[in-house]
């Protein structure tokens, strides 16, 4: 059995996933996180212990404070002793920044790191300090992952190490077409989205697109629907309202994870406008690909990778609302079109985003070290 001790975010769904994937794979799983941990999310996994420093986010969020410094300092501390008391196998840090330096700091080795977005992209821009940290932590590390490959090319400006890349992929026996589920009565076409409500997400974009081509095919019954919240969803609904297509419009709010699936399987055409590169790999994306639903996405960070352009969907230009609109109206003029891309789709999730395949490439990685 091997031991890996996990340094993350214990209530991230990412965490939840890996730590819980592996537990059922055999592995042992401890996680030591900074903040509050949610125990409830592990009850159905009571094998997977967790150690905490019980710190809120609220100052967690605090950029380099006093606060925030003497935390970490006892968190190193604390991490020292704990892998003395729990001697795992391995210690992978999720996150290059703040868990990838605690990481790195703790001194134990084999040590991974798994880079996901911001801590690449968006951390080592705040100053020559933070990226010296990054620099720190992935010269330390024994191995480097990323969920995608223009992560990964990023993540080269700071290490000549070699990354290897481990999708984030999904469960496809989970994700899969369910007929009953299907809203399109009356012969109404549904295009959506399911992210965050956030800047970075380009709803806003998407929005525009579909008065666009709401304008274009008036003899068609089209609706959009938006999942998901976030501090954006107030002003997303005025824009809503200005472009007078709120009768056409429903915002969801937060939907439970165990539910996405239904609400992919309400879409006909699942769009994705990202624009920032941070947006380092598209489970979303891939999540409606597996329930056989055409994408159109934005070139942007690693969502070009989970979609073959013009066989499972359409890439287009970042915070372009006329491109957008105009892969939506290829996709509503044809239906044959819509169901051929699907079904690619769906078969590309099979072949290379199938999350059991990805569980079995990390305990591969994981054993190269034991």
């Amino acid at each position: 059995m091997i031991k890996i001790l996990i340094l993350g975010d214990s209530n991230s769904p990412h965490i939840l996933r890996w730590a819980k994937s592996l537990n059922n794979a055999g592995c042992k799983i401890d996680i030591f996180t900074l903040h509050v941990p949610d125990k409830n999310l592990y009850e159905d996994a009571p094998e997977i212990r967790l150690f905490t420093m019980n710190i809120s986010r609220k100052i967690q969020r605090k950029n380099e404070s006093n606060i925030l410094k003497l935390v970490y300092f006892k968190a190193i501390l604390r991490l020292k002793k704990l892998i003395q008391e729990l001697n795992p196998d391995i210690l992978h840090s999720h996150y290059a920044s703040s868990y990838g330096l605690l990481g790195a700091l703790a001194g134990f080795h084999p040590f991974i790191i798994s880079v996901w977005g911001a801590d690449i992209y968006n951390f080592p821009l705040k100053s020559l300090f933070h990226k010296i940290i990054i620099k720190y932590s992935l010269r330390n590390a024994d191995k480097i992952l990323s969920t995608s490959k223009a992560m990964a090319i990023h993540t080269k400006r700071f290490t000549k190490k070699n990354i290897e890349v481990t999708p984030f992929g999904i469960d496809i026996n989970k994700f899969k077409p369910m007929k009953n589920e299907s809203s399109n009565e009356n012969d109404v076409i549904v295009i959506g989205t399911i992210k965050t409500l956030e800047k970075k997400y380009g709803v806003e974009y998407l929005i525009r697109a579909f008065k666009l081509v709401k304008e274009k095919f008036p003899e068609l019954s089209l609706k959009l629907l938006i999942v998901g919240e976030g501090s954006l969803e107030s002003n997303l609904k005025k824009i809503v309202n200005e472009l007078q297509i709120s009768e056409s419009t429903e915002f969801t709010g937060f939907i439970k994870h165990d539910e996405i699936v239904k609400y992919h399987n309400k879409l006909d055409i699942y769009v994705s406008l990202s624009t920032e590169d941070s947006e380092s790999f598209g489970v979303a994306v891939i999540e409606a690909s597996s329930c056989e639903k055409p994408v159109v996405v934005s070139n942007v960070g690693g969502l070009p990778e989970v979609v073959i352009n013009g066989e499972t969907g359409f890439v287009v230009e970042r915070e372009n609302t006329r491109t957008a609109a105009d892969a939506i109206a290829k996709l509503l003029e044809n239906e044959n079109l819509r169901k051929e891309m699907g079904k690619a789709g769906r078969q590309n999730v099979i072949k290379n985003f199938n999350w059991r395949d990805n569980i079995n490439q990390m305990i591969s990685i994981y054993k190269q070290f034991v």
